[in-house]
């Protein structure tokens, strides 16, 4: 389908997300980090988690009291492989960024590296962070919990967020393998995105209270929201398409998430105190670094990780159907059609930049589709 939205060039939203985050309180070589996370997921094509949400995940909550600009870290627990960081409600790319730094480097002194970091906040697509291990040659795992958004297998309570499992693995090709997607059918940052194009979500995905399937995307984000509709897990509602491996992998998440960090978990991530005002997410997340060259060198792992991904790229093709991909290749498709363009921003983001800008004087800043 041709492209319609008008394309904002990268190096531009760039800094402008960089001085909008810096006006709000973080500091420059960390809004910068927090501006590329969020461009990351645009040069994917993951349009859920990309500049779409600058506003309302980022600067709504810093400007409501519930996200710490400034992120002070604390090293609670620290092991020649692991490591534990309290965020201190601060920015979860921050704390993400110290995270992958410190474990990075217990791989390529033990060969293995694991973090769990509370009281974060969203960290932007995990496989952001996944990357980094891989630039080093070394393979990348992250999960994280989140609000209250997936019904257990059989139930239609909202108990689980939709926790990306996220692998990262270097290969001989141009891109690396990366799967990273939720646990659900679909995250929340899709169903918003949805809601803004006026697109209906398919049967199947979210759960009324009622136990039946909801479609109407506008309606569905509300109801969610005050909790009167759950997504589904990965297999969708019940057990005949394997609903309740989405929910074990949704689980297991969550654990890691919490159990590790003596965490919070399900319920008490809503985002909401016992008088129903709202008040930091205290979020948990985990990462893992595995270097190959403790196994059997980095580069038979490619080689083998390249030609397993060939392979499964060739085998025979179904009716109808000329191209079978693998995990990372449609991301790294839409970055080379989207790298001399620039970002493609829907009119909804079109007037936040708008609204952003002119609230915190960015008058600098000018962009092509006004």
């Amino acid at each position: 389908m041709e492209e319609t939205r008008p394309y904002v060039s990268w190096q531009l939203l760039d800094d402008f997300m960089t001085a909008a985050f810096n006006k709000l309180g973080v500091p420059e070589d960390e809004a910068r980090l927090c501006a590329d996370v969020l461009l990351e997921s645009d040069r994917r094509g993951i349009e859920s988690h990309g500049c779409n949400r600058f506003k309302p995940i980022y600067v709504d909550r810093i400007n409501s009291g519930i996200l710490n600009p400034v992120t002070k870290i604390d090293i609670l627990k620290d092991t020649p492989t692991t490591v534990v960081l309290d965020a201190n409600d601060g920015m979860g790319m921050v704390a993400s960024k110290k995270a992958m730094d410190m474990i990075i480097e217990k791989a390529k002194k033990y060969g293995m590296g694991m973090a769990a970091v509370t009281n974060s906040s969203h960290y932007g697509i995990a496989g952001y962070w996944t990357s980094l291990a891989v630039k080093e040659g070394m393979i990348g795992i992250s999960g994280t919990n989140a609000r209250p958004s997936i019904a257990p297998t059989f139930g239609v309570e909202n108990m689980l967020g939709t926790n990306p499992l996220t692998f990262g693995m270097p290969t001989d090709e141009e891109f690396p393998f990366t799967i990273d997607c939720a646990t659900s059918i679909m995250q929340n940052g899709k169903i918003e995105y949805y809601a803004r194009i006026g697109k209906n979500i398919p049967e199947g995905v979210v759960i009324a209270r009622d136990g039946s399937a909801m479609t109407d995307s506008k309606e569905i984000l509300k109801d969610i929201r005050s909790q009167k509709a759950a997504l589904a897990p990965l297999g969708g509602i019940g057990e005949a398409l394997g609903g309740y491996k989405g929910y074990g992998y949704a689980v297991v998440v969550e654990i890691l998430s919490a159990a590790l960090q003596n965490g919070i978990f399900l319920k008490d991530l809503e985002g909401k105190d016992e008088n129903g005002n709202i008040r930091p997410y205290h979020l948990g997340h985990f990462f893992i670094v595995i270097n190959p060259e403790f196994f059997m060198g980095l580069d038979n792992f490619k080689k083998t990780a390249g030609e397993i991904l060939r392979e499964l790229r060739n085998s025979e093709k179904a009716p109808g159907c000329d191209r079978i991909y693998t995990a990372g290749e449609k991301e790294h498709d839409v970055w080379l059609e989207r790298k001399d363009k620039g970002v493609p921003v829907t009119e909804s983001v079109q007037k936040e930049f708008i609204k952003v800008r002119d609230d915190l004087g960015l008058s600098q800043f000018v962009f092509p589709f006004e």
